[in-house]
């Protein structure tokens, strides 16, 4: 079962915008999503709703003889990218300008079908009983020795050398 694959290109719309649409479709049949799309209120939708079809005629290219609505269509796939910004300017207070991004994006919508059209029959197959092996006996397991606690280190006294004091100086007067 082929996918099919359609991309729509330097959509003027913010690509943010778009994922919104995007996302309430990710995975839903065909029939489904069309519906979605078509009593949406956001913009962008119209546009998507263009692209799905476009892909599901693309399906129907590349599998001739079957039909759609038994195949189980679905959308697998879609994403959106940014693509080329226009930047323009605003106006702004005491002589200055501010920019203003014109961005666009890229949709990528890519179909398949749930039920694969070369469902093989399954054939019963005799149980063929298998030879028994005997297990030989083991011997047990080896106890591990228990282990030692580390030796303890020997307490080092040291013995602090008195330093002498030092002499005070005294002032005559």
């Amino acid at each position: 079962m082929a996918l099919a694959k359609a991309i729509l290109k330097n959509v003027p719309t913010s690509p943010r915008k778009m994922r919104y649409v995007v996302d309430m479709i990710r995975g839903v049949d065909v029939e489904k999503a069309l519906n979605i799309l078509k009593f949406s209120t956001k913009h962008p939708a119209r546009e998507v709703e263009k692209l799905l079809l476009s892909a599901t005629n693309n399906w129907k290219e590349k599998n001739q003889g079957l039909n759609p609505e038994d195949s189980g269509l679905f959308v697998k796939e879609v994403f959106v990218d940014g693509g080329t910004m226009l930047k323009r300017w605003l106006p702004a207070p005491q002589g200055r300008a501010y920019r203003k991004r014109k961005r666009s994006n890229h949709v990528t919508l890519i179909i398949d079908s749930r039920v694969s059209p070369h469902v093989e029959e399954v054939t019963e197959v005799e149980e063929v009983e298998q030879p028994t092996v005997e297990v030989a006996e083991t011997a047990p397991k080896k106890k591990t020795a228990a282990k030692k606690p580390a030796p303890k280190k020997a307490a080092v006294k040291t013995e602090e050398k008195e330093k002498p004091a030092k002499a005070k100086k005294t002032s005559k007067k």
